[in-house]
């Protein structure tokens, strides 16, 4: 856990807390939604603990809340004197981010995912994962090609916090799958998602360290990995979840069990969707022993099962997120290289901007084109690390919202 200090200032008194208070050694003082009644009270409860703590996950958006405030008294032509003093209070944050005029900040949303998996604080955890939960769930609704394209990216471009991209991307596929596709009811949508986001709870040290690791894993390594999904219930229990779906939906989501999703059990059902993205997430991902495969192979591979079947589950992950899925990248009939900005109309038309010209150049400004027109249709996925053109997804993801198509979302 990383904590940096707030000032008591900033703190609104008979107002719910947005974010736990800690002290220094990350001990909490306050949950979140607390309401503190008095200004003794809050100088007591600093006192004690020797000042006031929030965690880094938490921190940048109290920054971006503060940025705001400054330049909302410039735009008012406020005194230098009021704009000096101008502080933003915990409360602020709190109601910008319940209004959900928030932009995603994907790399912010992959460090509260990397905290979450690498310090299972029990004070803390149901927290932060009902927070990033939240956040993902409230980002996927808004805009699910833009969710798409920045997990789908970052996960095959950069091994930095791979087991908390790995798991936030399995999560949002499911996501999606269970909503568009499967019309599961919500309580069991965000059960999935909450699974996936915990699966590997287990083994996330082995897990990123694999990703960097040039070896094959070693047999203590291997057996870590054997025993993940049972050791990631155990954690899970004593961390406070309770729901046995949950539960085993973790503990049985690498068990292979083909066959018709309706004739599985619930756990069984969220243990298989989770189970086909986790394996099309995997094989997406750089390692540095392994080289990830195309996108279109990957979904392949996920969309029939052990005994070479079609597989239902699969069939649903490709019919939501479609095989050429936001951040992965393709060419054209016009020989030109385009990165899918959105999911079209049926799995195999998304929308895409051109990055690479038929001559081999990067273009000046990415130009769109719809592939379900016969002279621009997509001929091939190509992997990511056959294009070397650097993207830049504060540019990019403004493209994703875009309306294309009369998917439900």
């Amino acid at each position: 856990m990383h904590l940096i200090p707030v000032s008591v200032e900033s703190i609104r008194i008979g107002q719910p807390l947005p974010f736990p208070l800690m002290d220094k050694f990350g001990v909490l003082l306050a949950k979140k939604a607390f309401v503190i009644e008095s200004k003794q009270d809050l100088e007591d409860i600093a006192q004690r603990g020797g000042g006031l703590y929030i965690d880094v996950a938490d921190s940048e958006a109290h920054h971006r809340a503060y940025v705001e405030r400054l330049h909302g008294l410039v735009r008012d032509n406020k005194s230098l004197g009021e704009i000096a003093d101008a502080k933003v209070t915990l409360s602020d944050v709190g109601d910008r981010n319940a209004q959900g005029n928030e932009r995603p900040d994907w790399l912010d949303l992959q460090a509260q995912g990397n905290t979450l998996v690498h310090d299972s604080n029990p004070a803390l955890f149901m927290e932060r994962l009902e927070r990033l939960h939240g956040q993902l769930a409230r980002h996927l609704r808004r805009n699910p090609d833009g969710t798409l394209f920045a997990l789908i990216y970052l996960s095959a471009t950069d091994t930095h916090m791979y087991s908390a991209t790995h798991a936030m991307l399995v999560s949002v596929m499911c996501g999606l799958a269970a909503h568009e596709v499967l019309a599961w009811p919500p309580e069991m949508e965000a059960l999935v998602c909450k699974a996936a986001l915990t699966m590997n709870l287990g083994m996330t040290e082995v897990q990123d360290r694999l990703a960097s690791q040039l070896d094959a894993p070693s047999a203590a390594q291997r057996q870590v990995i054997d025993e993940h999904a049972a050791k990631s219930e155990r954690m899970l229990m004593a961390l406070g979840v309770k729901d046995p779906l949950w539960l085993h939906a973790v503990r049985d989501h690498h068990t292979r069990l083909p066959g018709a999703l309706r004739t599985k059990t619930p756990h069984q059902q969220i243990a298989r969707l989770i189970q086909r993205a986790d394996m099309f997430a995997a094989q997406l991902a750089p390692r540095a022993s392994r080289v990830p495969v195309a996108p279109a192979a990957a979904m392949q591979a996920c969309y029939f099962d052990e005994n070479r079947q079609v597989d239902d589950t699969g069939a649903a992950l490709i019919k939501a997120v479609g095989i050429y899925q936001p951040g992965t990248f393709v060419r054209l009939a016009t020989d030109e290289v385009a990165v899918v900005i959105k999911r079209g109309v049926n799995t195999s038309t998304p929308r895409v901007a051109v990055l690479i010209n038929r001559s081999g150049m990067p273009t000046v400004e990415p130009t769109l084109r719809e592939t379900s027109l016969r002279d621009h249709r997509v001929i091939a996925s190509v992997a990511h690390r056959d294009v070397k053109v650097r993207i830049n997804l504060e540019r990019l993801l403004p493209l994703t919202a875009a309306p294309v198509s009369d998917r439900p979302w």
